[in-house]
């Protein structure tokens, strides 16, 4: 067992060293300008994606805002249980997040989709009704890219498609955002 953890954690680090620190670092400044023109974001995923997009959104809420004269305003749509089923019973399961973002979403705000196969139908209709809307739409994905990589205006691929090795490292991606903010590391001038 010894060497499959230290196997595992090889190829966690080899996928977390090739992240593009460019890219990065271009999506914290994504997130102060839509903090600083005041724009909602909203987040959103399927399986350790959804919950990683309701940790993101507590983070960013929360701890990210402490230090800010106010907070993001921010929502992950995985997180109203009855909406997404009263969705996809009366529209469809690929309609869940597309739905929410027609209720909510105004031009010039953002969204970040979180997914290891950068395919899922659902979350694919909620980026093509984001750009039609001109809202501004960004996606992190796994090795394999998928059609989120084609369409989303900022992207960021983890060079793995092992799906626990992918979530683990956007959680990081995450975590970096949030405590950019939380540790005073963005000025927000």
């Amino acid at each position: 067992m010894e060497a499959y953890v230290r196997d595992y954690l090889a190829a966690q680090k080899k996928a977390q060293d090739a992240l593009p620190m460019e890219q990065a670092a271009r999506l914290i400044l994504e997130f102060k300008n839509a903090w600083k023109a005041d724009k909602q974001i909203f987040v959103f995923g399927n399986g350790g994606s959804a919950a990683n997009a309701s940790h993101f959104v507590t983070d960013l809420g929360k701890s990210a805002s402490d230090k800010l004269p106010r907070p993001f305003r921010c929502m992950s749509l995985n997180d109203n249980v009855s909406w997404i089923t009263a969705l996809g019973n009366d529209y469809s399961y690929q309609d869940v997040f597309a739905r929410q973002l027609m209720n909510f979403a105004r031009p010039g705000d953002l969204v970040m989709t979180l997914s290891v196969s950068g395919s899922s139908p659902n979350l694919v209709a909620a980026v093509e009704w984001a750009k039609k809307n001109n809202v501004y739409t960004i996606a992190l994905v796994g090795g394999n890219r998928g059609k989120l990589a084609e369409i989303a205006d900022l992207v960021i691929a983890v060079e793995a498609t092992h799906y626990g090795r992918v979530e683990d490292i956007q959680m990081g991606i995450c975590h970096i955002i949030c405590y950019a903010f939380a540790e005073e590391k963005v000025d927000m001038k």
